[in-house]
């Protein structure tokens, strides 16, 4: 109970700035905790695991069994792996491609709305800035035009204000800066492990299909259909026309 006191007398002390500095701490914390959500999910497998799996099924000539199992997971690792397998057995660069078009895709899904933690955490700190300024700007006019006897209570009021909206302000962006820095890390390890599965399954499936581990990507044609009896007559014999 008197932390909570306290809390409401340090907020109630910091001015009207307060409540611009508590609306982005709200915005921030809604958004760390939907980022935190997706980025934990996008994290939820081994990726070391997993490609090391690819890579021994493809070389085993086991493709179908690799897809399987980049399809039992919809993290951006799986979905760069499926695309990859998708091409099946061709040159690295056509496969480092596909691997470069998947990644693109997916990566922005998770590095969404991160800037933007750091565009609040600056604010709040400017605000807190802000309120230290008009904070001054009333202790000063307050000692200006009262008697001898209110001087010091206009005077500690202003400070108390300035001092009040900074330290909020303060305590808002400096945490906010730290997890950005903490969830951009845990993108660029993503980041990291996609590059390490584009290098090794396409070194794996371009191998393999150079030593005929894999079946080509054949696209199957239509056979066209059989010409009736009439006009097979007709072809077998020109010059009966």
């Amino acid at each position: 109970m008197n932390f909570l006191s306290a809390a409401a007398t340090f907020y109630k002390e910091g001015g009207i700035f307060m409540n611009a500095v508590l609306v982005i701490a709200v915005l921030i914390v809604a958004m760390v905790v939907e980022r935190m959500i997706v980025i934990g999910r996008a994290t939820g497998i081994n990726g070391g695991k997993l490609t090391d799996d690819l890579v021994r099924r493809v070389t085993g000539g086991d493709l179908a069994g690799a897809r399987d199992i980049s399809s039992q997971s919809d993290v951006p690792l799986a979905r760069v792996a499926q695309a990859m397998l998708e091409v099946g057995a061709a040159d690295e660069e056509t496969l480092q491609s596909a691997a470069d078009d998947a990644g693109t895709l997916a990566l922005p899904q998770l590095t969404r709305r991160l800037p933007h933690l750091g565009v609040l955490a600056n604010s709040a700190t400017l605000i807190g800035l802000l309120g230290t300024i008009t904070g001054l700007i009333t202790a000063i006019s307050g000692v200006g035009v009262a008697d001898a006897a209110q001087r010091s209570a206009y005077l500690s009021a202003g400070i108390s204000e300035a001092l009040h909206t900074t330290a909020f302000g303060l305590m808002i962006a400096i945490p906010t800066l730290l997890i950005q820095g903490w969830l951009n890390g845990r993108v660029e390890a993503i980041a990291q492990d996609i590059d390490q599965l584009s290098i090794r399954l396409s070194k794996a499936l371009a191998h393999a299909g150079h030593g005929g581990g894999l079946a080509p990507h054949v696209v199957a044609r239509p056979v066209p259909a059989a010409l009736p009896v009439s006009l097979a007559e007709a072809a077998a014999h020109p010059g009966n026309r």
